[in-house]
């Protein structure tokens, strides 16, 4: 899958999720996820608490919030230099 195809799988909708990111369908966000994953969660137990999610709603999820991440690191690098 691309990562444009990963991309696809994410929807930013004001009647769903009052307009975070999330999984169409599913309404499960991208913040959801990414903080689960960073509270040491396998992709494993995601799916099974998130039975709706399929292994590469995880991947699309991680792929929407990695540009984030990384101008959030830019603008810190040089402001705080």
């Amino acid at each position: 899958m691309t990562h444009e195809d990963l991309l696809a799988r994410i929807r930013i909708d004001p009647a769903a999720c009052h307009g975070t990111p999330c999984s169409p369908g599913l309404r499960v966000g991208v913040g959801l996820v990414v903080g689960m994953l960073e509270a040491g969660m396998t992709e494993a137990e995601i799916l099974e608490s998130s039975p709706s999610l399929e292994p590469a709603d995880i991947r699309a999820c991680l792929a929407f919030a990695g540009p984030s991440a990384t101008r959030a690191s830019s603008f810190f690098a040089c402001r705080f230099a």
